[in-house]
């Protein structure tokens, strides 16, 4: 497909026959004009246009002054690659002496006993509360509960989905811990989802609040897990509030960038509308600006829910409970069945949750069908009768199951999974580690990948000069947005080596780097033929639902069976971990692109795959870019969790300052993690709002 450049010309301007060009430099005799770069302007002149008027000038002029400032500090201060001592800062002393205060004072400080120990204690009600309701309604109630309430929303095939779903929990024998977690993921995604939903009212309302806000959300979603589980023990000690609201810290941000995201791109025409009505500001937020924004309100409040469920794992170390507590103990005893047995359970309750908020979705902003078109279980479950005819349903089937005396699943109802699945790990580990012919095996992977990706990017990057480093994450931060961009980049990555962990930090962005290379290699591909085959969409979705929802833990124990201990099985499994939200993604974006504009491809004879590189790809490019920024997220997200099984680096600090309970190793690291994802972010995220 190719078009044809025409000359165009001002109206009513006609060209005469043999008339010189006009030339570029204005009236001014020599083509000079006044501050113009034309040929009769002084040297200065000329500079000066070039570096301020020209697009490309204006990007290299700051890294001209930065690398004016960073040379003679690179000279004051030789050496390799590692960041000056001079330069750094110690906080190990600041951070222990806070650590030692909260301790000393938890019990006794106004603070703790006004403000804290009112939402510990709300928190712990809370959880118990939903969890009592649970073990009253018993397996019965809860099976028939959730399959009535599918039913309403979206038929009988996702009622079905349900009770096959809680069914398969008691069969496992896994009844009691998922109503623990059940218990825990209710309290703790409503509490994300208001603090979100707030926290992106005020951000998609006041582009000075979303500025404000943008670096906390960054923090919040970037900072990992185990470095902010050592506050919470510290303040809240271990137990639910602390693994609550770890889960809301983590959640919350998905919510509230989605809603922001909602309520700013609410369509003008119709605001204004509005607002041509005489509505207030408060009536076209409730009428016009929050159901327009329903879908990614919605799509937040699935995020919400599938990150919160992530965190389930996490939150065990501190005392959560629940399917997370058996799936740490599997991973203490590197117990491959066990831990399925517990994860299975997880993705199950992810699945039911996720289809039943996309059908809650689907029916808000869905025209009424009319009742002789609805089947009749819909019809009879219709109206506000049917939900009183739900509940009273529900509470008919727990009583029975009380008065049956089966309100736990029945232990000889169970299916043990454990030993078989051990016994195909243990084949997996014997035919596939080592000896495979051609191909080689999935150790002989694992050390190529090293030795070949990791350890020359690692030693690369540590072998730079600190100040080299510096002026390319400028440049990257001018390529892909301004000098704001530039500047911050700059000083997220100086921030690393003033903290004290700049050769860590480097060796993490080693495998940063390389897992999100294979990320968006892999998962650009798959969304592509995902976005183009209904059939794929389809048949991909189960896998990216369970891809996603599985606990991060879980990926770990596989993984180190099948390629051992080190940095390569850490960057497997953050692989796995963020591919699915690629995939989604790019095949969200890709199918989102104009039919009219694939239409008007079509009629001028290209082909699919011109239609794929001239059209689709560059209009779904804000996506494929929201794409780059998530597989960042989340695999420093997994990277971390690396350090558990020789990743090594921030990761391996972040553990065992949680381990120790050493404040300052913990936070310290975290907070190199925290300016990594800034970094990474800011050189990917600006160039996507350009």
């Amino acid at each position: 497909m190719s078009t044809t450049t025409r000359p165009v010309h001002e109206p009513g301007r006609q060209a005469r026959p043999g008339a010189p060009e006009p030339r570029s430099g204005g009236g001014q005799p020599g083509g000079t004009r006044t501050g113009g770069a034309g040929t009769g302007a002084s040297p200065r002149l000329r500079l000066k246009a070039l570096l301020l008027d020209h697009r490309a000038g204006r990007r290299v002029l700051p890294l001209a002054v930065a690398a004016l400032v960073l040379l003679p500090l690179a000279m004051a201060f030789p050496g390799a690659g590692s960041w000056p001592a001079a330069l750094s800062v110690d906080l190990s002393g600041p951070l222990g002496r806070a650590g030692d205060w909260i301790i000393d004072n938890r019990d006794g400080h106004p603070v703790f006993l006004y403000f804290f120990g009112h939402v510990s204690n709300a928190v712990v009600v809370s959880v118990r509360a939903v969890y009592v309701v649970l073990l009253a309604a018993g397996w019965v109630g809860v099976t028939a509960l959730a399959g009535l309430v599918a039913l309403r929303l979206a038929g009988l095939r996702l009622a079905v989905t349900c009770m096959a779903a809680f069914a398969v929990c008691g069969l496992l024998g896994m009844w009691v811990p998922t109503m623990q977690t059940l218990a825990l993921m209710v309290v703790a995604v409503a509490a994300s989802v208001a603090v979100g939903g707030l926290l992106g009212l005020a951000a998609g309302l006041s582009p000075r609040a979303g500025r404000a806000l943008r670096p906390v959300l960054d923090t919040m979603q970037v900072l990992p897990a185990f470095a902010y589980l050592l506050p919470m023990v510290l303040v809240f000690g271990i137990g639910v509030p602390a693994a609550v609201l770890a889960t809301v810290v983590y959640a919350a941000p998905a919510m509230a960038r989605l809603t922001a995201l909602g309520l700013r791109e609410a369509d003008a025409g119709v605001l204004e509308a509005s607002a041509s009505l005489g509505a207030t500001g408060r009536q076209r937020l409730l009428t016009a600006r929050l159901p327009l924004a329903r879908r990614q309100i919605l799509l937040g409040v699935n995020q919400a829910i599938m990150m919160a469920l992530s965190m389930a794992v996490i939150a065990s170390v501190i005392g959560a409970g629940g399917l997370g507590d058996r799936v740490y103990q599997a991973l203490a005893s590197v117990d491959v069945g066990a831990a399925l047995a517990a994860g299975i359970p997880i993705v199950l309750l992810a699945v039911v949750l996720d289809r039943t908020a996309d059908a809650a979705g689907a029916r808000l902003g869905a025209a009424p069908v009319p009742s002789d078109r609805q089947p009749l279980l819909r019809r009879v479950f219709e109206g506000w009768y049917g939900r009183l005819l739900t509940v009273l349903t529900a509470v008919a089937a727990a009583v029975a199951g009380r008065m049956a005396g089966t309100s736990l699943w029945p232990g000889s109802w169970t299916v043990p999974i454990a030993e078989p699945v051990n016994r195909a790990v243990g084949w997996m580990t014997d035919h596939l580690y080592s000896g495979v012919p051609v191909v080689g095996g999935t150790a002989d992977w694992a050390a190529r990948f090293t030795g070949w990706v990791l350890d020359p990017l690692r030693a690369g990057l540590q072998a730079t000069p600190w100040w080299l480093l510096l002026l390319v994450v400028a440049a990257l931060g001018l390529l892909a947005g301004t000098w704001r961009t530039a500047l911050t980049g700059v000083l997220a990555l100086a921030a690393i080596g003033v903290l004290g962990v700049w050769e860590p930090s480097l060796d993490t962005l080693s495998q940063v780097l390389a897992a999100v290379a294979v990320t968006l290699v892999l998962g650009f591909a798959i969304g592509v033929g995902a976005a183009r085959s209904g059939r794929a969409q389809r048949l991909l979705r189960p896998v990216l639902d369970v891809c996603q929802t599985m606990p991060q833990f879980v990926y770990l124990i596989p993984v180190v069976a099948l390629f051992g201990v080190g940095r390569a099985p850490a960057a497997a499994a953050a692989v796995v971990y963020a591919l699915p939200a690629v995939v989604r993604i790019t095949a969200d974006g890709l199918r989102e692109v104009s039919p009219a504009a694939l239409e008007s491809a079509r009629s001028l004879g290209a082909t699919g795959s011109q239609q794929l590189r001239q059209v689709q790809l560059p209009l779904a490019r804000p996506a494929l870019l929201l794409a780059l920024n998530q597989a960042v997220v989340l695999v420093l997200a997994v990277v971390i969790i690396g350090g558990l099984v020789g990743g090594g680096a921030l990761g391996y600090q972040v553990v065992l300052g949680l381990a120790q309970g050493d404040l300052a190793t913990g936070l310290v690291a975290g907070a190199a993690i925290v300016c990594l994802g800034l970094m990474l972010d800011r050189i990917t995220q600006p160039a996507k709002e350009a």
